[in-house]
């Protein structure tokens, strides 16, 4: 039998329309595209097909490293409601200049926000996102030592900073996703509310010691993780980069002649998105951070009500996880309207039933109803705006929104001053009642084919 000459100094390619995907594999976004597989240059300079398999890792290794960063950004949102009363014990302040740390946040994510929508062009998801994980590492080393109340203050900000870089780019990376974006961005989503139902539980234990700030130590080991993590994963590549590298063709590319940047501010659509985000995570973050208050204040909780606080980010993830069935069968625009009736009439509950246990599950089932919206809301961004956009978009949209968790909070801590904390259940009943007037007047869109 005659034998054929091998070469072994290159293997060819075959080409792209005979590659043919292997045997079914649990869904991720490199086996969902693989019969679009598009290889970058990186990939053919080895010589060697990329299988179906190495794609489906990947993708499974860039998720686990951005539901990481998501974990994080829970983890310091929820971290506030327990540690707020200790912080005004130590420093001696009141609502109004505690809440000057959600002043100085909302400075920051708007801050992150911009740089996010000016740089992410210039400087690429990868640098980007690592960017932003540095951000919180400087913050927590700053917050550890319990430092004087103005430079413990001012590091919030530089917290923010990080957040909306972070919050953007892991946004973006899973909207940009062609098949069952929906499901991973609900389960990206559901890590945050993983992390936000971990830190009180900590914090609570943290608030009644002696060194009490040694709850950012903790924080600083999950940051430095989160930055290691990402910085090994994506290694400073573009998003297009790290999306071929999981079996998903390049995005769309502009035609216009203006920036990025001028484009993103003329679409009305992106601004009534970043608005209504701003209302919706303003009123997650101001439960969150102050019904430990109002349940020690008004309920007669004890030491231990930071746990309630816990429980709202808990039935924040479960909603997030458990309730995309129904999103997928009512459908994510009828069904926000229903999550917001919920909502307002457990918040009704909250108010007016003087019982500590009633309102503690209220307030858990308040978060089951509220904790599908953000997802649904960044679906409706990925499908409303142009691919090319959608960094900047989102970014925008989430830095914005961002900005809600310290506006909305800061006047609930401004009319607390005046009024006592009992004012939080109808501030929080009014602007739940906003979400279906922005929810109707953001256009209707399917998905974009590429």
């Amino acid at each position: 039998m005659e034998l054929q000459e091998l070469s072994v100094s290159r293997i060819e390619l075959p080409p792209i329309s005979s590659v043919r995907p292997g045997p079914s594999l649990p869904a991720t976004p490199g086996e969902a595209s693989v019969k679009s597989l598009s290889l970058g240059e990186h990939e053919r300079d080895s010589g060697v097909q990329v299988s179906s398999g190495n794609h489906t890792v990947r993708a499974r290794i860039h998720l686990c490293a951005i539901y990481a960063s998501m974990f994080l950004a829970g983890w310091n949102d929820g971290s506030s409601g327990p540690l707020i009363p200790r912080i005004q014990k130590v420093y001696g302040v009141g609502f109004v200049l505690v809440s000057l740390t959600f002043v100085l946040a909302c400075v920051g994510f708007i801050s992150g926000a911009l740089i996010n929508m000016h740089w992410t062009d210039k400087v690429g998801f990868g640098k980007m996102i690592a960017l932003g994980a540095i951000c919180q590492i400087i913050t927590y080393t700053i917050q550890a030592p319990a430092p004087p109340f103005p430079l413990f203050v001012l590091s919030f900000a530089i917290n923010g900073v990080g957040v909306a870089i972070q919050n953007a780019q892991t946004n973006a990376y899973v909207a940009s996703l062609r098949h069952d974006s929906e499901l991973y961005m609900g389960m990206l989503h559901a890590r945050y509310g993983a992390g936000a139902l971990t830190s009180p539980i900590v914090a609570t234990q943290f608030a009644q010691m002696q060194n009490w700030s040694f709850h950012y130590l903790v924080s600083l080991g999950l940051a430095i993780f989160n930055t290691i993590s990402l910085i090994l994963t994506f290694r400073g590549r573009t998003q297009d980069e790290c999306l071929a590298l999981v079996g998903e063709a390049a995005g769309e590319t502009s035609t216009s002649d203006h920036s990025n940047f001028r484009q993103i501010l003329s679409l009305k659509t992106v601004h009534l998105l970043a608005f209504f985000t701003l209302v919706y995570v303003g009123v997650e973050v101001t439960i969150g951070g102050w019904i430990t208050t109002y349940i020690i204040d008004v309920r007669g909780g004890g030491a231990s009500a930071g746990y309630i606080s816990s429980g709202f980010f808990g039935g924040i993830m479960v909603g997030r996880l458990a309730l995309m069935w129904v999103n997928k069968k009512i459908g994510e625009q009828r069904v926000l309207y229903i999550y917001a009736v919920l909502a307002i009439g457990l918040e009704f509950v909250v108010w007016f039933v003087p019982s500590l246990i009633g309102g503690a599950v209220a307030v858990s089932l308040i978060g089951v109803f509220l904790g599908p919206i953000y997802p649904i809301v960044m679906n409706r961004a990925g499908r409303v705006v142009p691919r090319w956009l959608l960094a900047g978009s989102i970014g925008w949209i989430a830095g914005f929104g961002q900005a809600g968790s310290a506006i909305l909070p800061f006047l609930t801590g401004a009319i607390a001053s005046k009024t006592g904390i009992r004012a939080l259940q109808p501030l929080l009943i009014s602007m739940m009642a906003v979400f279906p007037i922005l929810w109707a007047l953001i256009p209707i869109s399917t998905r974009r084919i590429d």
